[in-house]
Formats: structure tokens, sequence, C-alpha cells
């Protein structure tokens, strides 16, 4: 193959030859899926019934979605617990109070217990008070190369605050909490600051680089950040604090989280262990889902003449599992769940909120045929398809729409995700670190036969 007339960027062309290869290494790489259930291999950690493998302990979060009944276990509503606290009592609390819940909550996972007034002020001053890059960081990280991918622009900013840290690798207790803290502080800043390079410099629009307010919420920030004016309303505020509160955590075992244990085990350093997990939460089947949700319903809206007809919406969700319609998977995105059997708690917290923010935006027509397909799809996915357990929507199913609405661009739903999910990513990350744990190291069966060499005259 000749290799010095390629005329297109060799970091992005795939050549005749790669394909040739990679068509070797995929052959090499395929495992007969018999032989999973042969040697009892638990794909993706998970059992036939798509019960987790148990890998870990944790006091931070639980996720029920069972219950015993007669000495049985049988799919039962949904319920999410943070640190022990009901999520549901916890939302509708700061909610009732008119309080903003993300640092309330953030506090509880850090510390196992819920603040008081002068513990809650000091806490927000401490996060306000990390909400400061480094001197020049926009101008020489952020602002060179911008990416058109919020996350890996994330993960980039993560790892070069390493170089800023000159206790980076110190791994004591008091050090990693700083550094967490730091974290859950400069996340919005991060993400914001690189989606406004990316549109200045790729699409032409103009630059806003909008500071802080010291005295405004997460939720605040964020928007007061994103918008050339600055402005928007309590109740868009609100509910983007609520998204990130129901973000935050979910039980140790979804996969970023697991990534965070995984990687803190080896005691590398708080910009690696968060770094890796921005990259597995980037992936479309953990952080990605309410885009393509998103999308769906777009769709939908374009061949659904009728919004309101049972009939006709019933029709294209039957066309959507036979693969006849939307991106021809097969599929109902933000239906379904791999716990959540009868509800998701959060995305029952979520829609009452979504239902007045449709209303402030004159959207009611639209949150009605979410309304419609939230009831039609799990009857019609449990009737099509041979369920072990329920099914029912999941959260992705309407923040998605949530973000449409408050005027969020695409590009920042799944960094959205990253920035309430820090909190829980940084309390297991002192927990594994707390429990002094052996490196994660799973076992894995090898399918390898021996083979004498061959010398290369006799391949």
């Amino acid at each position: 193959m000749e290799y010095n007339n390629i005329e297109k960027n060799i970091y992005s062309q795939i050549t005749p030859e790669i394909e040739r290869l990679a068509a070797m290494s995929k052959e090499a790489g395929v495992i007969d899926s018999e032989l999973y259930t042969k040697y009892d291999v638990k794909r993706g950690l998970r059992d036939l019934n798509g019960k987790g493998v148990l890998a870990g302990l944790t006091h931070i979060s639980d996720v029920r979605a069972t219950k015993e009944v007669n000495g049985e276990t049988v799919p039962d509503y949904g319920n999410l617990f943070y640190r022990g606290y009901n999520v549901k009592d916890l939302c509708n609390g700061f909610a009732a109070d008119k309080r903003f819940g993300f640092e309330e909550v953030t506090y509880l996972l850090l510390f196992d217990k819920l603040p008081d007034k002068k513990e809650l002020k000091d806490f927000c001053d401490l996060l306000a008070f990390y909400r400061t890059l480094p001197t020049s960081f926009v101008r020489d990280i952020i602002m060179k190369a911008p990416s058109k991918d919020m996350m890996n622009t994330l993960a980039r900013s993560v790892l070069t605050l390493y170089s800023y840290d000159d206790n980076a690798d110190d791994t004591s207790m008091p050090n990693v909490l700083r550094q967490c803290l730091q974290l859950i502080s400069l996340f919005p800043l991060l993400c914001i600051y690189g989606y406004q390079a990316y549109i200045h410099y790729h699409d032409g629009k103009s630059l806003f680089i909008h500071q802080p307010d010291p005295n405004l919420s997460t939720a605040e920030n964020i928007l007061r950040l994103l918008r050339p004016d600055s402005k928007y309303t309590e109740l868009e505020a609100r509910i983007l604090d609520l998204a990130l509160v129901l973000h935050m955590e979910h039980g140790g075992g979804n996969n970023s989280t697991f990534t965070t244990h995984v990687v803190t085990s080896s005691l590398t350093d708080t910009y690696s262990v968060i770094a890796a997990a921005i990259g597995s939460l980037k992936g479309p089947r953990h952080g990605g889902a309410n885009i393509k949700v998103l999308h769906m319903f777009e769709d939908m809206k374009a061949n659904v003449s009728d919004w309101k007809n049972e009939k006709e919406v019933s029709d294209y969700l039957i066309k959507l599992l036979h693969g006849e319609a939307f991106d021809h998977a097969g599929l109902i995105y933000g239906v379904g769940h791999a716990i959540y059997s009868k509800s998701d708690p959060r995305a029952e917290i979520f829609k009452d909120f979504v239902k007045k923010l449709s209303v402030e935006k004159g959207l009611e027509d639209e949150f009605g045929l979410y309304e419609l397909v939230d009831r039609l799809a799990p009857e019609i996915i449990t009737k099509e398809r041979r369920m072990y357990k329920g099914v029912s929507v999941n959260m992705d199913f309407y923040s998605g729409f949530v973000y449409r609405m408050l005027g969020l661009p695409e590009e920042l739903f799944t960094p959205l995700f990253a920035i309430g999910r820090i909190s829980g990513w940084s309390a297991h990350r002192l927990e594994e670190l707390a429990n002094n744990g052996k490196i994660i190291r799973p076992a894995y069966r090898t399918l390898c036969v021996e083979r004498n060499y061959i010398k290369m005259n006799d391949r």
C-alpha cells in the first residue's frame, strides 16, 4: 500500500488497508454467544434475568424495583434512595420550601447528613469560592482546538486541570475532597464555555463568556452563563435544578459510577478518575438516550397527523418496535430500564414539573403527546415483546423535552447529566478510598488455545 499519497487528513481517513485489517480483527474477536451460557459468564455483569452481579457495597444510594411476595421476588413500583432518604421526599422537601436542591443533596451524598441552614450556607459559599478557573484557562485551554463534542471538551479540561494542581497525585481524603468540590463547582463553566467556544469558531456565532454569580445556585448559574442576556425565569431554574438532583446518583452499579470505583481502586489521581467516568457517560448506551428520545418524537410529530388520536399514535409505536419507523432500531426510546419495572421514580417526580413548564412555554399539546406515549408504550411493548419484568418510561423520556423547552442546545444534554452526576462520582470515589480496598480486577475465562510458534519463512 502507498502511504505517501493520502490526500485527506490521516487522523480521520479510513483506508482500504485499515478496512481489511479491521475485518481481520473483528473475525479474531468474535466469541460464540452460546459459550457465555456454557461457562455461566454474566455478560454485562448481569444474569439472564437482568439482575446485576454483586460487585461491591455502598452506603451512598439504593435503587429498588422489586418486592417479596410469598417468598418470591416480583416487580414493584420503583424507588430511589440517597443515603437512605427517598428521593421523592428530598425533592418534595426543597421544592415545598422553594429552595434549590443541588447543593443540599450534594452535601448529603458527600457527608451522609442533611445540612442545617448554616451548614448549607457555608457549603454554598465554599462551592462559590471554588467556581473560578485558573488564570487564562479559558483562553489557553478551552478556546484552543474546540471540539464539537462537549463531553470530550469536558474530559480534556478536567485532565488539564491536573497541571494546575500542586497536589494532583495526593490521594488523602482531605485533598481528594478538595479536588472533588472544585470539579463539582467547575463542571458548569467547563461545559458551557466549551460550547460557547465551539459555536463561535465553527458556526461563527457571537462569543459570550459570562462570569458566574457567587450568590446564585448551580442551576441559576448554568442559565446565566449560557444565555446571551443571562435571563431566566424562576420555574426554568427550578426544573433544571431538579433535573440535576435526579441525575446525581443511581445506585453505584451504573457504568460510569462503576468506572469511578474501578479507576479509583488503582489509586490514580482524581482528574484521571473523573475523566474516565466522563468517557463512560458519553456513550450513547449510558448518557445520550434523551437525545434519541427527542429525535424520535420529532419524527413522530412529523408522521402522526393527530397527536391526540390513540390509534394513530399506537400504530406509530408498533412501527417503531417492528423497525419500520424512525431509525429502524426496533426500539421505543425512553421506555424501559435495566432495573426499574413498573415505574421510574425520577420520571414520576419530573413529570409534574414538566407539565408546568410546558404551560409556561405554550407547549401543552406537545406535552399531551408525551403523556399519551407514556401511557400507551408500556402496554404495546408488553403485548409485542416477551418481558421478564414490567416496563415504564424512564428519566430520559422527559429530560430531552425539558432541555429543549429551556432552549438548551443538544450538545449540552449529556454534559448536563455529567454536571449532576459529578456529585455522585465524587461520593463514590471518596467511599472507595475510605475503604482502602484492593484493586478491582474481575476474572475472564480464556478461550485461547495453545499453539506452536511459526517461523517467519514458514508463515
